[in-house]
């Protein structure tokens, strides 16, 4: 089989966190952080701050399901310079207690 033939499977990236407040995380995340996502293909699937959890405990206010035509993409989203100075701000000022973040490759 050559390279022609291969397909890239589709990744997908959970998002789970407890932010202090969502208005800041619209403004001063979001708002800055899609641009970089769609640089990547990259697309929000699914977002929600009150997420139907059926097993186990979860006490974040922010879920979300991101969607990227490959984990090569994903990764290069993730690891874009760009992005980095954002990331660093979710994770050092407004999340409230470490969040969730999780790759995962389609099957097919």
């Amino acid at each position: 089989m050559n390279d022609a033939n291969l397909v890239a499977k589709t990744a997908y990236v959970t998002v789970n966190m407890k932010v202090s407040s969502l208005e800041d995380l619209n403004q001063r995340y979001a708002a800055f952080v899609f641009p970089i996502l769609h640089k990547h293909e990259g697309e929000m699937i699914a977002g929600t701050p009150t997420p139907l959890v059926k097993e186990g405990e979860w006490d974040g206010n922010w879920a979300a399901i991101l969607r990227f035509p490959s984990m090569e993409k994903a990764l290069a989203w993730y690891n874009d310079e760009d992005y980095q100075p954002y990331k660093n701000l979710r994770i050092n000022e407004m999340q409230l207690e470490a969040g969730r973040v999780i790759m995962l490759e389609s099957l097919v």
